[in-house]
């Protein structure tokens, strides 16, 4: 790999440092990862596309690792969080890019899909379903269901929430091995059974499919920094659905990909039945595919990263792209 060479950095975006790693030349593809994560999480990815010819970009998101990551949960709106994404891509120099994410990084990537379409020109939303800001907050359904006292967010929102998480070294391990396809089936993180909770004890050291530099790399980001920065994207969940008042039902009209795992208790939730491409095309008419991962928990891009890889290199390749990111 020594043609493609990491490239890290700390720039500037709206102000604030942002940590950045960078790898391969080309039409760039901009990562954002979830919680609990870094921009380490990405690797496999980011050399896969650096090796097909694009210019590969991830960062530590906000509240995470090395960047900008105030203890004030009213700084994480989609207002800020796309803000960094803008910012990042003024700070390379970068026109335009297609946005890859996971988790929490899918959830902002969709809202910079919507308010700034003349700089994000395609998206991949792994584990997250493309939806559009629609009548009713996620959070509020889901009380107007009776689930308050029992989905995990709820949890995650309260204030001192990040005492759950500690010692870190214990918590990543669990987060990783719950919520991923390895537990014996019945057994996995379930987001709406607090017995079935992301932070019971792991019985293994680290999955299988978990590699040493990332794991190494994640227990001592999360060793320094702790949750709490990390959580807020919980606590400012209603906030953002609030802010994005102005762009309600307005549908993903770009390209865009779907990845999920079959094993993931949350895309359970979101599809208990797994949704068809007509379905889905409802809300993002741009849907190219969906791709349903058997025996895959949460983590797809490590769970099946060979398969990631092949369909993200797919679908950019079906897209196209020019020189400058955008579509052709």
């Amino acid at each position: 790999m020594n043609g493609f060479p990491i490239r890290a950095a700390q720039v500037q975006a709206n102000d604030a440092p942002f940590h950045v790693i960078g790898q391969g030349e080309g039409p760039v593809v901009l990562f954002c990862h979830g919680f609990p994560d870094t921009a380490e999480t990405w690797r496999s990815q980011m050399r896969a596309v650096a090796e097909a010819g694009y210019r590969a970009v991830a960062l530590d998101m906000r509240g995470f690792g090395a960047s900008y990551a105030p203890a004030d949960a009213s700084l994480y709106t989609a207002l800020h969080t796309v803000g960094d994404l803008v910012g990042v891509l003024d700070a390379l120099d970068i026109p335009s890019a297609v946005l890859v994410g996971h988790d929490w990084g899918a959830d902002v990537a969709q809202r910079a899909m919507v308010m700034r379409p003349d700089r994000f020109t395609a998206i991949v939303s792994l584990s997250i379903p493309i939806m559009p800001r629609g009548e009713i907050n996620f959070y509020e359904g889901l009380r107007q269901q009776g689930l308050e006292e029992r989905f995990y967010a709820f949890d995650l929102m309260k204030p001192e929430s990040a005492a759950r998480f500690e010692p870190a070294d214990e918590a990543v391990r669990s987060i990783l091995y719950w919520l991923s396809g390895s537990p014996p089936p019945g057994t996995g993180w379930d987001p709406t059974d607090p017995e079935r909770h992301m932070l019971r004890p792991s019985p293994v050291a680290a999955p299988s499919w978990a590699e040493p530099d990332y794991l190494r790399h994640n227990l001592a980001a999360f060793a320094k920094t702790g949750f709490h920065a990390g959580l807020n994207y919980y606590r400012a969940a209603q906030a953002t659905f609030d802010l994005m008042a102005p762009f309600k039902n307005v549908r993903i009209g770009q390209p865009s990909l779907y990845i999920w795992g079959a094993a993931d208790g949350l895309c359970q939730l979101f599809h208990p039945v797994p949704p068809t491409l007509e379905e889905l095309r409802q809300g993002a008419p741009g849907l190219v595919d969906v791709v349903r991962l058997e025996g895959v928990g949460h983590w797809v891009q490590h769970e099946a990263r060979e398969r990631v890889n092949a369909e993200l290199l797919g679908f950019l390749d079906a897209i196209g792209t020019s020189s400058s990111g955008e579509s052709r």
